[in-house]
């Protein structure tokens, strides 16, 4: 049995899928962008106000599902550009406290929207 997860607090899918799925114990987080959820627009000041928009959106997921980046246990980043890694890193490592998930980070030719950066994760309902 699986659970849809889905909040205004964040972006609404750009396509036929959904912000969250939640089964068996993992949550299951698509990938998020950096739209504002209250205004509809793209957050694209720098690279680091991006990335904020972007872990702003999954903190508003997972809270949904009642759960916080302490559940989080894999991430996926995606990058435009690699020489990006260092301001996406430092903004991304502020959420997590400690612990932090296993990850990838891997430069794309491109993105929804032609956005910068993109990140999706997994989580675990009960830790």
């Amino acid at each position: 049995m699986k659970k849809i997860i889905q909040t205004k607090n964040a972006p609404s899918p750009i396509g036929p899928y959904n912000q969250a799925v939640l089964a068996g114990g993992m949550l299951y987080l698509s990938g998020q962008i950096a739209i504002d959820p209250l205004s509809g627009n793209l957050v694209l000041d720098s690279i680091e106000a991006e990335t904020h928009q972007v872990m702003k959106n999954i903190e508003a997921i997972l809270i949904e599902a009642g759960l916080s980046f302490n559940h989080v246990v894999k991430t996926s980043i995606f990058l435009m550009d690699m020489n990006n890694f260092a301001k996406v890193n430092e903004v991304y490592g502020a959420y997590f406290t400690s612990d932090y998930p296993a990850r990838e980070t891997v430069q794309v030719s491109c993105l929804p929207k032609n956005v910068n950066v993109e990140i999706s994760m997994i989580a675990v309902a009960s830790i």
